[in-house]
């Protein structure tokens, strides 16, 4: 048991972080160190209970010397960094800090959650900083003494149950979605499909050193979300536009109260449909060629029963 390999997974309560610890206990020949701010959480104890070794490490800046702590002894890491709003983000620096952490710690293999650079690949024309600054975090890791992997996640189906919730109106539900009715793009499961990919990587270092590698579960348009929606739960359903900056703020004023988070939003998914959500050069069937259990829509409404009501997943 001593000699077996520890990863240690950052940020272990996150979706992604959650998957990567039950893929890897479940998997078997790992121990599995989980860095969580609050180790007496329901979630922590509930990865403890699956045999992870939690440690106290908060995703915040100033806890340097924890992470180190955190990551000695620890032949790989998988790090993510946390949903940060765009006015004063300081998501690059935490990014960079954690991952100089875990080289300090001597960790030999970083795999690390980025997306792409939306500021370069448009030119600075299309806001997204959540984007943009994994990818430059990812970029600052890849010159570090370490070996490095990066996944860049499809759009989360969690997202309609937690930022995009339905309605009910006029006696449907109604589905305020975030891209065009009839464009296609990559979605998945982050509570499923993240452990299996970086499981894969973790196991075979060499092959995927320097990889950027996207984990898709299904390509599909909001039309075919919906239309699969009906046909699993038996409800009427109809599309709404919350593409457009006024589709968002008619569905969710909310979300335009801060007009940099509206304008962050509105850069997102304009960048997925002029340019694409991944670079042309990546290889969309790589997640499911290693992990064919990867959840589709209509199997991601199956397995977790949903019909419309607003879930947390944390």
């Amino acid at each position: 048991m001593l000699d077996t390999p520890i990863v240690a997974v950052a940020g272990a309560t996150s979706k992604q972080g959650r998957s990567v610890v039950r893929s890897l206990l479940q998997g078997g020949g790992y121990r599995v160190r989980a860095l969580t701010r609050d180790p007496a959480s329901q979630v922590a104890q509930s990865l403890e209970r699956q045999g992870a070794e939690l440690v106290a490490g908060s995703l915040s800046l100033g806890s340097d010397d924890a992470w180190v702590d955190a990551f000695s002894g620890a032949r790989a890491a998988f790090l993510v960094t946390p949903p940060t709003p765009p006015r004063g983000s300081r998501e690059y620096e935490l990014g960079c800090r954690i991952a100089d952490a875990a080289v300090r710690a001597g960790v030999e293999h970083v795999v690390f959650s980025a997306l792409e650079n939306v500021d370069e690949t448009t030119g600075g024309k299309l806001f997204a900083p959540h984007f943009t600054d994994k990818a430059r975090v990812a970029e600052y890791i890849s010159g570090l003494p370490v070996a490095s992997t990066f996944v860049i996640l499809s759009f989360f189906y969690t997202n309609l149950m937690e930022y995009y919730v339905p309605r009910v109106e006029d006696g449907s539900l109604v589905l305020p979605i975030y891209l065009p009715e009839d464009f296609r793009a990559p979605f998945v499961d982050p509570v499923t499909a993240t452990g299996p990919a970086v499981r894969e990587i973790i196991s075979k270092p060499e092959r995927y050193d320097g990889e950027t590698l996207p984990i898709v579960g299904d390509v599909i348009s909001p039309r075919e979300m919906v239309r699969t929606f009906q046909d699993v739960t038996g409800l009427r359903a109809e599309y709404r536009d919350a593409f457009t900056y006024d589709g968002l703020a008619r569905n969710f004023p909310e979300l335009v109260a801060d007009d940099l988070h509206a304008q962050e939003i509105l850069g997102m998914v304009n960048y997925a449909v002029e340019y694409g959500y991944f670079r042309q050069d990546r290889d969309l069937e790589w997640s499911r060629s290693i992990d064919p259990e990867a959840l589709t829509w209509e199997q991601f409404l199956r397995a977790t029963g949903w019909r419309g009501e607003a879930r947390s997943y944390g």
